[in-house]
């Protein structure tokens, strides 16, 4: 059950890069299809990225938060459907990490095995003798066309009567479909609604969505493993900031791609490599990507660092790690906006990235674990003394 090879960050980047070209040759495809051409997901395999985050006895590599970030900007250089599934998929492999054991013994028997899921508790769990019956709708399940298990959070009741969360850890073939993916932008996410129906859950399936978020894990074994010890917000956040970077430098790529062969319409500018309007944008738009890629940079770090000392988070250091996530995606955005605006009429065509990658980071901006204004609010609370309105933090 050990792997025989653990690659460095830098083979990992590598390989993500590599299949760059695999990647945007299926992006068409992917909006027109809603979900992921299964030859991106067969390249990702390959490439070995379903192993980040999964236990080294497994086969994995227990990669840290940093790798992790560098990989999905790769891949949202490819296209940001591909890259945020990758995201999704990694994350809650990792969370698979903080269950039992056995339990992961069960999970990671499949090889490359690709876990999705949502922990927004929409769902309900009743007790039954031996485990849970979960019913419920959700929405936004990135990854479940892809993946064979899906960790799903519910409400609870304590003896007590005190509600509770609970994520159960579901096959995500017990789970039932419905294909209301029809959005503005990560149209290639295939983020369908799922439904479970009296779904029987194994009480060791089943743990409180409190202790995930404090990053208390069940497991023996990965008690000692760094990236075990994070907190689930601030991990999960960090890691998601290389997708906002990616489609940003892959703006750039593609601007610059079209840039010799374009003029200015209604100018005289034969060429718009020429024009001094073109050069501001152009500064403004890198300088913009560098100070994503600090705010990036600046919140892996401080995941990977506090997960290896094993000190404690302070309020502050969680809300500033879904700042620098929110500042990255905005200041990403921004960006894209500015090359957009310079790409002109001819960047509208299906064909051409741009329009794709301005509406992907539209919709990555809305996302709530990467929203500017509920990130910024909750980090200016903090620093204001208040408490956090949130436990999702």
């Amino acid at each position: 059950m050990q792997a025989t090879h653990i690659p460095t960050r830098s083979e990992l980047v590598r390989r993500a890069s590599e299949i760059i070209p695999v990647l945007q040759e299926h992006a068409h495809w992917n909006e027109e299809h809603r979900r992921i051409h299964d030859e991106s997901i067969e390249a990702l395999r390959q490439a070995g990225l379903f192993r980040l985050r999964m236990p080294q006895r497994y086969g994995g590599y227990e990669s840290d938060t940093r790798t992790l970030v560098e990989v999905l900007a790769e891949l949202g250089q490819g296209d940001g459907s591909t890259a945020w599934v990758a995201w999704v998929l990694a994350g809650n492999t990792w969370l698979v990490g903080m269950f039992p054991d056995a339990v992961q013994n069960e999970v990671f028997a499949t090889p490359d095995v690709r876990v999705s899921g949502t922990l927004s508790p929409t769902g309900k769990a009743e007790y039954q003798d031996g485990g849970f019956t979960i019913s419920g709708k959700w929405h936004f399940h990135s990854g479940s066309l892809h993946s064979q298990w899906s960790l799903m959070a519910a409400m609870s009741t304590t003896p007590e009567g005190t509600p509770t969360p609970l994520v159960a850890l579901i096959p995500t073939k017990e789970l039932e479909v419905v294909d209301d993916w029809n959005t503005a932008g990560l149209k290639g996410t295939g983020s369908v609604s799922s439904v479970a129906r009296k779904v029987f859950v194994p009480a060791e399936r089943m743990l409180p969505a409190l202790s995930i978020l404090q990053g208390q894990s069940a497991s023996k074994q990965n008690a000692g493993v760094p990236i075990y010890r994070s907190p689930m917000v601030p991990a999960i956040a960090a890691a998601a900031s290389g997708v906002p970077l990616g489609l940003a430098k892959a703006a750039m790529a593609n601007f610059f791609q079209r840039l010799p062969e374009r003029g200015i319409a209604y100018t005289n500018y034969a060429r718009q490599a020429e024009a001094p309007i073109t050069h501001l944008q152009v500064a403004e738009a890198t300088m913009k990507i560098d100070e994503a890629d600090f705010h990036s940079s600046r919140a892996a770090t401080l995941v990977d660092t506090k997960a290896e000392s094993d000190d404690t988070w302070t309020l502050e250091e969680r809300a500033r790690v879904r700042m620098d996530t929110a500042m990255v995606a905005r200041l990403a955005k921004e960006a894209i906006d500015i090359l957009n605006t310079a790409s002109g009429g001819s960047s509208i065509y299906s064909h051409v990235p741009m329009q794709r990658i301005e509406r992907d980071i539209q919709a990555a901006n809305l996302q709530g674990m990467m929203h500017p204004n509920t990130n910024l609010e909750l980090y200016g609370r903090i620093r204001c003394g208040l408490e956090p309105n949130t436990v999702n933090i």
